[in-house]
């Protein structure tokens, strides 16, 4: 009997020691988590539902990418830009994919560019650049978020003039 008391009396002073332990504060334990987690890079690219089907994060990145720079191209190929502009072959665009699924586009020129009429760009873009499929937005720990990339969309192909 005496050795189950003393068995008893050393595991109640062992057990204190477990009680006495701090318990992270709430704070704590969001600024942890806020520093661990990759504010530059989302958990989910935008997608597309032709892209969907690829389990590869960057093949389905990368999918999605080649069908938005097609998809801009058959939409600018209908216009006057190569008209206008014969000397401008390739234009980079500015895509911005909303949570809500919108999207913006924004010509982006060289900061000494005045060979083109942006402004005149800028309308042609926005008038044709409508009537996109679904696009899926990209996701942060399951929440959509904004995202925003350069896409390089070639308005004439060498050789094809």
């Amino acid at each position: 009997m005496k050795q189950f008391f003393l068995f008893l009396v050393i595991l109640s002073f062992n057990s204190c020691q477990y009680i006495d332990k701090q318990v992270p504060s709430e704070k704590e334990l969001l600024q942890k988590e806020l520093k661990s987690i990759n504010w530059k890079e989302v958990d989910e690219y935008p997608s597309v539902a032709n892209c969907e089907k690829i389990a590869n994060k960057k093949q389905r990145q990368q999918c999605f990418f080649e069908v938005m720079a097609q998809l801009i191209q058959q939409k600018l190929d209908i216009d006057t830009l190569s008209i206008l502009y014969p000397e401008l072959d390739t234009i980079q665009v500015k895509v911005t994919v909303y949570p809500n699924s919108t999207m913006k586009f924004e010509p982006q020129f060289p900061k000494d560019s005045v060979a083109y009429d942006t402004i005149k760009i800028d309308s042609i873009l926005h008038a044709r650049l409508v009537d996109f499929p679904k696009i899926n937005p990209a996701l942060k720990r399951g929440l959509p978020v904004k995202t925003q990339f350069i896409l390089p969309v070639i308005l004439k192909e060498k050789g094809k003039e």
